[in-house]
Formats: structure tokens, sequence, C-alpha cells
């Protein structure tokens, strides 16, 4: 069997994503003691005069909020995003806030860019708002630090759009203001995830990605040890982006370390305290499926396919696509192939919808031709081999289909 190297897919796109594209998640972070839970009912505007990140009222509906969040539960989160922006009704905390409902609902589907308009307008509206306040004060904590943030999400999602002049951009614009905020901030918990995602992308992708080597010159130097430990620290005593520190943390070392242990141990860490996250769900099925454990596999995608066909929040076509091409690779490589051709029909089902993103549906058919091909269904294998070649390239599949184009797959 023939596997492609994740790490070998769309290089600049992995350079471009260390200039600030993951420093963004540090942006809501907070300190200092709870207050009463009788003060989550105040809702009224009071003016700033410290940071909002000490306010126990933006601590406690900022986490609710958060939990709900990741839970797939938008409109709950909606509603107490709402009520830290009314009682900081010109401070970036609201509209950035607000703008995480919108990043989850373009994560859980990449493939759709209907909703990018509306979360650049609301970063934008969180960069208008910093700058206010920084031409007050040209020291203002957190317009500095939520400006980071803003920029940081704008370079995420053209990075994904494959924008990368205006992911650079932002990704400098990002790293900035990251670099203003961590003279000041406390040397822990949520202060210190963008500084270890910085440090480890720094120290590891000059080695992983040659290309880089032409543009890190710019940059301060990382540290992958350092930016683990920073990673790890979040992770322990993290409040805002405890979840994001152990994403992350997982994602590294499924991706980089080649750790799956330690990657498994981080991914059920996030289901368990996000049970109804499907990224987070669908993860954990491709985790072990790189790992080579795919019983284990199997029954993840399998629960994933049944939450999407029974309607479950999040549980979204994307989704099912991701589940149903791993089942169909499951089978292709037990060589099952009719029952992985049921698979692959459901994929190409809802692949079929208006989308401009067609890797799933590529693939799919890179996999159809294999199965056919295994069944002795030459000429259905060619035609599927045609398809993928005639569609935008992603994951290497020109390069199997025009070789089994020249020699039949034979299982």
């Amino acid at each position: 069997m023939v596997r492609t190297s994740f790490r070998s897919m769309l290089p600049i796109r992995g350079i471009v994503t260390l200039f600030g594209a993951l420093l963004a998640a540090s942006a809501v972070c907070a300190h200092g003691q709870t207050r009463p839970a009788a003060a989550a009912a105040e809702t009224t505007a009071v003016p700033q005069t410290s940071s909002v990140l000490t306010d126990g009222f933006v601590r406690t509906m900022g986490t609710e909020g958060l939990d709900r969040l990741y839970g797939m539960q938008f409109e709950e989160a909606k509603a107490r995003f709402d009520t830290i922006d009314a009682r900081y009704p010109d401070h970036p905390i609201g509209p950035f806030l607000q703008g995480l409902n919108l990043w989850w609902t373009i994560m859980l589907d990449l493939t759709d860019t209907s909703h990018d308009e509306a979360f650049i307008e609301q970063m934008n509206t969180v960069i208008e708002r910093c700058d206010a306040l920084l031409a007050a004060d040209p020291d203002h904590f957190d317009a500095a630090l939520f400006k980071a943030a803003a920029h940081g999400f704008l370079s995420r999602l053209h990075s994904n759009r494959r924008r990368w002049w205006k992911t650079i951009r932002n990704a400098q614009k990002a790293i900035s203001n990251v670099q203003r905020v961590e003279e000041v901030a406390p040397e822990r918990g949520d202060y210190v995830f963008g500084s270890g995602m910085y440090d480890y992308y720094a120290d590891i992708l000059p080695e992983e990605y040659s290309l880089s080597k032409a543009i890190m010159w710019m940059l301060p130097d990382g540290d992958k040890e350092r930016g683990l430990e920073r990673l790890r620290e979040t992770a322990a005593n993290g409040h805002y982006v405890q979840t994001e520190a152990i994403y992350f943390l997982a994602k590294v070392h499924y991706l980089y370390e080649d750790d799956f242990r330690t990657t498994r141990t981080w991914t059920e860490r996030l289901r368990e305290r996000h049970p109804d996250n499907p990224f987070f769900h669908t993860f954990e099925g491709r985790v072990y499926a790189r790992w080579g454990r795919w019983r284990q596999a199997r029954r993840i995608f399998a629960a994933v396919v049944e939450r999407a066909e029974a309607g479950q929040a999040g549980y979204n076509a994307h989704m099912e696509e991701i589940a149903q091409l791993y089942l169909a690779r499951d089978r292709l490589y037990q060589d099952e192939y009719r029952e992985a051709l049921t698979h692959l029909a459901e994929l190409e089902q809802l692949s079929s919808r208006d989308i401009e993103n067609t890797k799933y549906r590529m693939l799919g058919y890179l996999y159809q031709g294999m199965a056919y091909d295994a069944l002795s269904r030459r000429d259905l294998a060619v035609n599927r081999y045609r398809k993928v070649l005639n569609m935008e390239d992603a994951s290497g599949a020109h390069e199997r289909a025009q070789r089994y184009l020249d020699e039949a797959y034979s299982g």
C-alpha cells in the first residue's frame, strides 16, 4: 500500500502557518480569582479601570461560553459572549468571542467558504476596537493581546484558503503584538500558549520544510523543548485556552514527533472534556488510523457516521465525508472491495454538494478506481482514474491515479 507523508503535503502551508497563525488562541486568557456566582447576572456596561482579564465576571461567563462552544451549542455560547460585550461595549473581547462562533462553524467544514466574509468582518471589528484603545494608551495590554489574536486568526483563515500574502502579512502583525504582550505577561498558564507554539514551530519548521529557511532569518529563534514545556504549562494551568493547548500538543506529537502514545493521551483528554465535538472526534479516529490501529479507528468513524445520520449538532456532511473516506480505506486495504465501494458511494453523494474543495471527492474516485481494479472491472477503474486527473491535485492523488492507469492496482 502507498501512504502519502503528511509532512510532504503543501509545505508552503506549513511555512506560513508559523507566522503567528497558531498564536491566535493565546488571545482569551485570564488570571485572578473567580467572582461569586451572583456576579454572572450583571450585564450593565462599566468603564474599564483595569484589564478585563482580571474580571471574574468575564472569566465565569467566558468559560461557560467556551464550554458550550466546544460542545456545539452555538446559541448558548453566543448568549454568554453577548453579556460580556454588554459589560465592556468598547472592548475587543466581545466581538472576538462572538467571532469564535463563526470560526468553529468554518472549522467544521473547511470546504464551505460562505462564512468567511462574516468572520473577517468580525475580526476587523476587533482590530478597530484595539486601535481605538491603543490610540488613547499605546501600552494598553488588552488591545495588544486581542489585536494579536485577531490577526492570528485572519492568518489562519487565509492560510486555509491558500492566500499566502495575506497569511504572511496578518501573521507578521500578530507576532509584533504578541511580543509586546509577552514583555509584561505572566510566565504561566494561558499567557505562554502563544510563545509556546511559536517556539515549537520556529524550531522545527526549518528542518521539516527547507523552503522556510529563506524567510526564517527575519524572525527570532525558536526552542522546541521550551515550546513543548510552555504548551504543557497551559494544558495544566490554563483557563481559557487550555483546550487549545491540549489539542495542539496532540497535533504536534501526531504530525511531527511520531509519538502516537502521547498523541493518544492528549486526544483522550480532549474527548473527555468535549465528547460532543465532532472535530475532536474525527481527529481521534485519524490518530488511530495513522497509528495502524484500525479496529479502534473503524469504531470511531462508525460512531461519527451514526451521529451525522442522526443529525447531531456539528456532525455535518463534511464530518461524515471524513468518516466515510476512512471507513472505505479500511475496507479497501482489508480486500473487502464491495464494502469499500458502499462507503465510497456514500462519500460520492456527500461530496457532490456545491463546494470549492474537491479533495474528498477526488480521493473517493481514486479509491473507487482501486476497488474496481481489484474486482477486475478495468473500464470503471480507468474512468475513475481519469476523473482524478481532471481535478485539482491534492494528497498526491494525481501521481497514484497515473500509476494505476499505467498498471492496474492489484490489491
